[in-house]
């Protein structure tokens, strides 16, 4: 196994690593929709979290050497299903023609006050 760890500034007091790669699948932990140098959380809407979230899940795939285009699995977790047409949306915009195998979970609330939180699973290109 092979940790990934992007160079995110802030202080993650959580007991888990942002990506993990077994073989040549790289697993991306949860991503909040915080600022994972700052530590906090948007103002803004589900749009605006949903970006936040996505471009952290960007973060830990580009560390491993992937692009969106290698996520074959995503879990989305949004606060209320009622923002799924937004998060979705924006998670369109994020994936373009590239359709990875996903499941939207609703939830009552996340940490931090956070309004999503995105896993994934990619194939890591062979080098």
């Amino acid at each position: 196994m092979k940790m990934i760890v992007p160079p995110f500034k802030g202080e993650n007091k959580g007991h888990y690593t942002p990506g993990v790669q077994s073989g040549n699948l790289l697993f991306v932990s949860g991503q909040l929709s915080i600022d994972p140098d700052t530590r906090k959380v948007p103002e803004g809407g589900p749009d605006v979290h949903a970006r936040l979230a996505l471009n952290n899940m960007d973060r830990v795939l580009k560390q491993a050497g992937c692009t969106s285009d290698n996520v074959v699995f995503c879990q989305i977790f949004v606060t209320g299903i009622e923002n799924w047409d937004i998060v979705n949306q924006e998670y369109a915009a994020y994936f373009g023609d590239h359709k990875p195998a996903r499941i939207v979970t609703p939830v009552n609330e996340l940490h931090f006050g956070c309004l999503v939180e995105i896993m994934a699973v990619a194939e890591v290109p062979e080098k």
